[in-house]
């Protein structure tokens, strides 16, 4: 019977003929389909991946080396470009378009040998939190199918959750990679701005939206990470510089902002586990202090108006004419045309922000909103630095409570707004962070906490982390 552990292991498996490309493909298919009621498949590439798989066992009889990521399991979001595959954005805008192209970090997978066996469902544009707001339908969360698993990427996330991948990615554009990740209880990687290639992913705020990485090992997700990280011309904004390697250090200095901490939105029992962590940390030799953050209540305003601002002028693009939805209505002039288009196709929620995007550049709002909005992210890319300068990690909660039952906050868009107060702050300020699976709540749903390290330091971020669940692994031995 196939299992799957890490990569490394995996490729051992293959050499000593234990396993073959084929038996994790038909496994991982089986799973899709066993699993298919939990909708975190839009589609899968069933007769491609299976001739990847022949074509990879192949060449490793005739004693050629192994890639990086020789038969290596993956799923992708429905908003990453493949090319001669839909990419809808889970939006019925878009519906049934296939893409002219395939995005780069996924061709740097494809060129080490991955095995690409699908896109996974998501909320509409990545505009969300829950995985409900989809023209495909909601997602269920694996380990309890009452409850969301977390959003935009929440196809992603259960699809790695549920062992229907090795690995998957996912967008994170304010929380969608480590939000996801916490509720279904494995790792989510945001790398920093710039880390990876943003070209061929479908935008939505285009100086916040980061591919990212869900896995269950730390290795995994660095070995994606490196080789996603190469650069790519046809991104301006990628770093022209590569990331940092880090010292290999025993202990850490830590950082946590009182205020994240004592949040009255925060759940009880999750601020009291991830105290009692600090301690354990502390008791390890790690240095932990707690610092005061009064800006807290200004993230989520800043970035739900730069958000939007953002998502309105790159939504503008999607108006039904050359592809994607069109209305049957007959229109009497262009301007119609756009408007029935563009109300039947764009869901709820996307109309909402592209409404709220266009309000805050308006004439006569921009200053009011737009403006402020930038200084503040300012503000907050100021403190960072600072903060930085003395630590090596940030310590936070990644979502104020644990995946919560579906349908709960479909009637209050605020409630889900706030309860992106911890991921946020990563986006704004462009530094990487990480979702780690460290504890369990008293309603068995899994949750854990958020690192976030300074810009261009995703491998020291990788380090903590493997030292974090290494405590973590040690604690419950002890147990």
């Amino acid at each position: 019977m196939f299992s799957f552990t890490t990569v490394h292991e995996y490729h051992l498996s293959l050499i000593n003929k234990k396993y073959s490309c084929l038996d994790a493909v038909n496994y991982y298919l089986d799973k899709i389909w066993e699993k298919k009621h939990l909708n975190a498949f839009v589609e899968v590439y069933r007769q491609e991946a299976i001739e990847k798989a022949n074509l990879l066992d192949l060449i490793r009889r005739e004693g050629k080396p192994l890639k990086k990521l020789h038969g290596v399991v993956i799923a992708i979001k429905d908003v990453i470009c493949y090319r001669d595959h839909r990419v809808t954005a889970a939006s019925k805008i878009l519906q049934n378009f296939q893409s002219l192209f395939t995005a780069t970090a996924l061709q740097f997978l494809i060129d080490e040998d991955a095995i690409i066996i699908g896109n996974c469902n998501c909320d509409e544009f990545a505009m969300g939190s829950t995985n409900e707001n989809s023209a495909y339908g909601k997602v269920l969360n694996a380990l309890d199918e009452m409850k969301v698993p977390g959003g935009s990427s929440g196809g992603s996330a259960v699809a790695v959750q549920a062992n229907m991948c090795m690995l998957s990615l996912g967008s994170d554009t304010g929380g969608s990679v480590r939000q996801p990740a916490d509720f279904c209880g494995i790792i989510g990687l945001k790398p920093g701005y710039g880390t990876i290639s943003r070209y061929g992913l479908v935008a939505y705020a285009s100086s916040f939206d980061q591919i990212g990485i869900f896995g269950k090992s730390v290795q995994d997700v660095k070995l994606l990470l490196d080789i996603m990280s190469g650069h790519d011309k046809m991104d301006s904004t990628m770093n022209p510089e590569p990331m940092c390697t880090p010292a290999v250090k025993e202990d850490y200095k830590f950082a946590y902002f009182k205020q994240a901490l004592e949040h009255e939105g925060l759940d009880k029992e999750i601020a009291s586990q991830i105290k009692s962590y600090i301690d354990t940390l502390k008791t390890a030799g790690h240095e932990v202090t707690e610092i005061d953050f009064d800006l807290l209540d200004y993230i989520i305003p800043v970035y739900y108006v730069l958000t939007t601002a953002e998502a309105s002028s790159n939504l503008n693009r999607y108006d039904g004419i050359r592809y994607g939805y069109h209305s049957s209505i007959e229109p009497n002039n262009l301007a119609e045309s756009y408007l029935t288009n563009r109300s039947e196709g764009f869901g709820a929620e996307v109309k909402r922000r592209i409404m709220l995007g266009t309000f805050v550049l308006s004439a006569g709002y921009y200053d009011a909103y737009y403006s402020k909005a930038q200084q503040i992210r300012n503000l907050l890319i100021k403190e960072v630095d600072k903060i930085f300068s003395v630590f090596d990690g940030l310590i936070m909660p990644v979502s104020p409570t644990t995946a919560f039952k579906i349908g709960v906050n479909t009637k209050d868009p605020i409630a889900v707004y706030l309860a992106d107060i911890y991921t946020v702050f990563a986006n704004i300020t462009g530094v990487p962070a990480i979702a780690l699976p460290l504890f369990s709540h008293s309603n068995n749903m899994p949750f854990g906490i958020q690192v976030l390290c300074n810009k261009k330091q995703e491998l020291l971020l990788l380090q903590i982390s493997e030292t974090l669940l290494s405590l973590t692994k040690k604690a419950l031995k002890n147990d």
